[in-house]
């Protein structure tokens, strides 16, 4: 209990300076290169971009690939993804190489201690939401083993709540089948098919959190809102 009080007063405080990581011009070549090949390799579609408010907000995703961030931010107006930003975890860059290297500068990610004490990356990322920045957050933490949905954790609700900013819970559809954890490459196409596979991101109605009285309540209503999706499964 103590450690938890130490941590939420951490995380009330303000840093002294702050900076999103920058994409540069390495980030966004491949940015683009790999959107190009996307849409060209998959289909690629896009679902409930009415749904997404107006800037800052949290965006809550499931995860699947390593590249969930480049498709999510993919999806959103030319706007919003200049003002995008995503919690990655630290071990991206010592554990994936040159590629890992790459994800940062294309997620433009605040890095954080997946193993360890993660609150000097949750001050970072509520700091990012309170200049105007838009953050994605994974809540299931890490790469789904089998493409369904695993445990919660109650960050995104949490940044959510402490900034007094909209919620989108966001759900990738067909990633798994593409790029999962277990491939080495990205296989786009179906090889008994021919066929390129379906990807879709859907963003969701937003999660206000004055109508919930905790993390814990609005953490439940995006479990929900998720396990609609990966049961009943999506017609594009």
């Amino acid at each position: 209990m103590a450690s938890k009080a130490k941590n939420n007063q951490q995380l009330s405080k303000q840093g002294s300076s702050f900076e999103v990581p920058k994409r540069g011009i390495i980030g966004n070549l491949f940015f683009y290169l790999a959107l190009f090949l996307t849409k060209l390799l998959t289909r690629f579609r896009v679902k409930g971009q009415e749904n997404l408010p107006d800037i800052p907000y949290v965006l809550a995703a499931n995860h699947v690939t390593l590249v969930d961030g480049m498709w999510i931010c993919a999806g959103l107006p030319k706007a919003h993804q200049d003002v995008f930003t995503a919690i990655a975890g630290s071990d991206l860059k010592t554990d994936y190489g040159l590629f890992g290297h790459i994800m940062i500068r294309v997620g433009r990610a605040i890095t954080i201690d997946r193993f360890g004490n993660p609150v000097r990356g949750l001050i970072m990322a509520k700091k990012a939401v309170d200049e105007g920045y838009l953050l994605l957050i994974h809540p299931e933490g890490t790469r789904s083993c089998d493409g369904k949905l695993g445990e919660l954790h109650n960050g995104s609700a949490y940044i959510s709540q402490k900034t007094n900013r909209p919620l989108v819970p966001v759900y990738i559809h067909g990633g798994y089948k593409i790029f999962s954890r277990h491939m080495p490459v990205p296989y786009p196409i179906d090889g008994k098919r021919f066929a390129r596979k379906r990807l879709t991101i859907e963003y969701g109605q937003p999660l206000m959190p004055e109508n919930y009285g905790n993390v814990d309540e609005m953490t439940e209503e995006l479990r929900n809102w998720y396990l609609a999706r990966q049961n009943q499964g999506l017609k594009v």
